[in-house]
């Protein structure tokens, strides 16, 4: 995760998950391309789970990927980008074959 968008997940989840104490990322099956990406907030850790730690100054964002995630994940960046027409998450994604029109989903 770059530092821009480790800051902005920790900033939603001091606003809205203070409970929570992980963000996170995967991989499911939908879209029109058959996989999208998924971040969530949550305060559980799964036996499986791999746990990666992003600093943004002085905060760290603990991070989960479960196993059947990562496949998908591997050498993948996750940015936040902001625009004129929309602002959000964006993965960065070397393993990445097409992507829908829309953008959300993806094929390998």
């Amino acid at each position: 995760m770059t530092e821009k968008a480790v800051g902005v997940a920790l900033k939603v989840m001091a606003e809205h998950y203070v409970n929570q104490k992980y963000l996170r990322i995967g991989v499911v099956g939908g879209g029109c391309s058959g996989f999208q990406y998924s971040m969530k907030f949550e305060d559980k850790k799964i036996p499986l789970d791999k746990e990666y730690k992003f600093k943004s100054g002085q905060k760290v964002l603990k991070v989960l990927i479960d196993s059947a995630s990562m496949v998908f994940l591997e050498n993948c960046e996750v940015d936040y980008v902001e625009t004129l027409e929309s602002s959000g998450f964006k993965f960065n994604n070397i393993n990445v074959k097409s992507t829908c029109g829309c953008g959300s989903s993806f094929s390998i």
